[in-house]
């Protein structure tokens, strides 16, 4: 869930990079346990994904490749090329071709779409038009991830902490994806992710002091979910995701300064109908299904034309609400609705890790917290291919902080 970031230095070199546009083979993950820096591993992430063109270059000169890895030109430095579909394939710039890589040279960043990025490009035909993909290194991916998912200048312990926890989903993802174009999107949906324009020094130094951690649980890195506040308290997964997963645990959380802790929204009879159709002026609401915690799962809504059930997900996505969490006040042709937190409610509380740190927890406590019973693991990756059993070795398991 993202969150208002502070301003960093490295806004002011995205701009002036800006200036210059104005005038294989799947494979999967084998981990060992050892004692020195995680070996590369890149990320593939959708930028964009089904878009009618594309627009890339390079802050300096880039080498443009057809799939197979054979040069075909170059683009200068600060040159923006429209990228578009071409029959079944791609049309880039004078060239033609199944697909297109773009890598910049001399350890320059790629223009994608409207933001530069580390790593590299790989624009691709697809269903309905073009998707760009940045192939980047994981720990250069987070760099954009952690100041995109969490303010530069929260304390350093929660930005340690949403670095592992960002790392262990990225991997998490990445080891299930094998035989798709990409491992994840750039948006909520996975982790945002806005390239250079979210570095900081800050940022750049939870990521440096966690390389390679991640967590795991029975052996295996998780899948670590984090929101932006839970309302007070975490939820168990089966009672929002409807299956369970061992680590995630509803606990306490420690977010009572977000300014998402509790909100209100209010609508007209009149809004209310036009958003959730069939019903005519709502009438009552009445919970048919929730959380321990009190999320809504399902709801029965009567209205003077008839009534409708909705899921909780489907009333807070016809609502533009934060969460689930939520009751219902009508007085008369006013619907107020109150509500508390933002997000699923699973795994790490972004606030609450924020919190915590300002009580004096390190990240370490902070992650055992939210998932509960996982290991820390250093990690040497090694790609093998796709056919290899995922395994980790076992790491020292950190203390929980005490509930």
């Amino acid at each position: 869930m993202t969150l208002l970031r502070q301003p960093s230095g490295f806004e002011m070199l995205v701009s002036r990079l800006l200036v210059l546009f104005k005038h294989g083979l799947s494979l999967s993950v084998i981990w060992w346990l050892v004692a020195v820096p995680a070996l590369a591993v890149e990320m593939r992430v959708a930028i964009g994904d089904r878009l009618s063109q594309v627009t890339v270059g390079s802050s300096t000169p880039a080498v443009v490749k057809t799939m197979s890895g054979q040069g075909v030109g170059q683009i200068p430095q600060g040159r923006a090329v429209t990228v578009t579909p071409d029959g079944g394939g791609v049309r880039l710039a004078d060239w033609r071709g199944q697909a297109f890589w773009v890598e910049p040279t001399n350890g320059g960043y790629i223009f994608i779409k409207d933001n530069w990025y580390r790593g590299r490009v790989l624009v691709v035909p697809t269903e309905g038009g073009l998707t760009a993909v940045n192939w980047v290194d994981i720990e250069a991916y987070l760099y954009g991830v952690v100041g995109s998912e969490m303010p530069a200048s929260w304390p350093q312990e929660a930005l340690k902490a949403q670095a592992v926890a960002a790392r262990s989903y990225a991997l998490y993802r990445r080891d299930r994806t094998q035989n798709q174009l990409f491992d994840v999107g750039g948006t909520t949906a996975h982790q945002v992710y806005k390239g250079l324009a979210a570095e900081a020094p800050s940022v750049h130094a939870a990521v440096n002091a966690t390389q390679g951690q991640v967590l795991t649980h029975g052996g295996r890195v998780i899948e670590a979910v984090f929101h932006s506040s839970s309302g007070g308290h975490t939820e168990n997964s089966e009672d929002v995701w409807q299956r369970p997963t061992p680590y995630l645990r509803g606990v306490a959380d420690f977010d009572q300064e977000a300014p998402v802790f509790q909100w209100s929204e209010t609508f007209s009879a009149q809004q209310l109908a036009q958003r959730i159709t069939g019903i005519g002026h709502l009438q009552s609401v009445s919970t048919e299904r929730a959380t321990p915690r009190g999320r809504v799962v399902s709801a029965r809504l009567q209205g003077t034309q008839g009534s409708r059930t909705l899921t909780g997900v489907e009333l807070r996505q016809a609502l533009g609400l934060r969460s689930t969490l939520i009751s219902f006040n009508i007085a008369g042709d006013t619907i107020r609705v109150n509500g508390r937190g933002f997000g699923h409610g699973l795994g790490m509380s972004q606030w609450g890790a924020r919190g915590l740190a300002t009580r004096g927890h390190n990240y370490q406590q902070i992650l055992t917290h939210y998932y509960q019973g996982t290991t820390f693991s250093n990690l040497r990756l090694a790609e093998a291919q796709r056919q290899a059993t995922p395994q980790v070795a076992r790491g020292l398991h950190q203390p929980g902080l005490a509930r």
